[in-house]
């Protein structure tokens, strides 16, 4: 994970407020998650860091395209998405677990907090469950020819199964 050491935000030195960060996402990011959902994509990230006595509020906004696969041709395209997404981080002497996702709850001791893992998450719950070449909205569609060998594919399939029919079952339509 040290290529996503600039994610890293030294918050001790900073005084009593709002401090925004910027950083830019692109494939590199995604490399550095092992099994990772999305493997490409172009986002630019604003961090607002909150800092008051007692915790931190992070408010992050994420903007661009990632990457994706279509569910029914195969082929690459660009799902564009943006989101806002809110953090908490409380401190404690000793690290509790929060029952509350949008808590996390930091040692005093600790001096900086990682945010990588925080924008990928978000990044990973914002792709949708089923992804399409329709839903990139700039009038893409499914590859034609793919589309086409599917509809082949399942025409011979279902005229197939009605070649090979079972010869019991045959038997047993008689008796209708």
């Amino acid at each position: 994970m040290k290529a996503l050491k600039q994610f890293s935000i030294p918050f001790t030195g900073l005084k009593l407020g709002k401090h925004q960060f910027d950083y830019e996402i692109d494939k590199s990011f995604f490399d550095a998650f092992e099994y990772s959902l999305v493997k490409d994509g172009a986002l630019k990230v604003t961090v607002e860091l909150d800092k008051q006595e007692t915790m931190l509020i992070l408010h992050f906004h994420i903007w661009g395209t990632i990457q994706l696969n279509c569910d029914k041709c195969l082929s690459e395209f660009a799902q564009p998405i943006e989101l806002k997404e809110r953090q908490i981080v409380k401190f404690a002497e000793d690290e509790l677990e929060s029952d509350d996702l949008e808590i996390v709850v930091l040692n005093r001791k600790e001096s900086e907090i990682d945010v990588s893992e925080m924008i990928y998450e978000f990044i990973t719950v914002s792709v949708p469950y089923i992804n399409n070449c329709d839903q990139a909205g700039d009038g893409q569609t499914c590859d034609p020819v793919m589309i086409a060998k599917l509809e082949k594919l399942a025409g011979s399939t279902a005229n197939e199964e009605e070649q090979h029919e079972d010869p019991t079952w045959a038997a047993l339509k008689k008796l209708k």
